[in-house]
């Protein structure tokens, strides 16, 4: 055996301790492919409740100008302003309404969680480290976590202003804070429940839940079909489009 080869193998049983260590003093493991567990039916599918958050003035005007192809108000998709028919990530947490699944990967000091709507990444570090404060503003926000007991709690910050929270067309703005709080239920569903907080958008703050379930699949490849208002959609391209308008409650 060569040098080199046995500080690669060194080096390898150390990081697979290291991870081992890790999920043992975390005392849960959140890691695989997860789906929406439930289905979407009523304002599961567009909304965290059946009534809009409570709004401040600011925000209760772009709301009304919002032409979402969900919930109440929906309009057909080639109406709608939705920022996701122009190819816009769906942020943070409005990216856990798309019928898509996302994995979870675990590792020392971070945890990865990735989507396959729209291919979103996303990195909670977990290794007591501050919020950047060199960043612009961004789309899933900037996330850092930490472990209670076998709950994962995740604080974001740092958004930009240019999604919606949900499918029905509720904004935010660039103070938009969202902590989520991961852990596995005893029949081995994943929960999350979070909290959303943004001074200039909502009067309180409101919280929200999803719920998953592993799923013995991988994160298949996916390409955004940018919104064309000339109508040139094939009848299979609408019907994605419109997918779950005309769901029954």
């Amino acid at each position: 055996m060569t040098t080199s080869t046995w500080l690669w193998l060194v080096a390898a049983a150390s990081f697979s301790l290291q991870a081992t260590a890790q999920t043992a003093e975390q005392g849960g493991d959140l890691s695989g492919v997860w789906n929406r567990a439930g289905g979407g039916g009523g304002y599961g599918g567009w909304g965290w409740s059946e009534e809009p958050p409570p709004m401040t003035p600011w925000a209760q005007e772009r709301f009304e100008a919002s032409r979402p192809t969900f919930g109440p108000r929906g309009v057909p998709a080639l109406e709608s302003n939705d920022p996701v028919y122009n190819c816009y990530p769906p942020g943070l947490p409005r990216v856990y309404f798309h019928p898509f699944p996302l994995e979870i990967i675990q590792l020392p000091e971070r945890v990865l969680m990735m989507f396959e709507y729209h291919h979103q990444n996303r990195q909670i570090y977990t290794d007591g480290r501050a919020h950047r404060d060199d960043l612009p503003p961004l789309w899933l926000g900037d996330s850092v976590g930490w472990w209670e007991d076998e709950t994962l709690v995740v604080e974001s910050v740092n958004f930009n202003d240019r999604t919606w929270v949900d499918r029905r067309g509720v904004p935010h703005s660039d103070q938009l804070k969202v902590t989520e709080r991961m852990h596995i239920r005893d029949d081995g569903l994943l929960q999350i429940d979070l909290t959303v907080e943004d001074p200039i958008a909502f009067t309180d703050s409101w919280t929200g839940q999803r719920l998953y379930e592993r799923v013995d699949w991988q994160i298949e490849e996916f390409a955004c079909m940018e919104r064309n208002r000339s109508d040139e959609f094939t009848e299979f391209e609408s019907s994605i489009l419109q997918y779950g308008q005309d769901a029954a409650p």
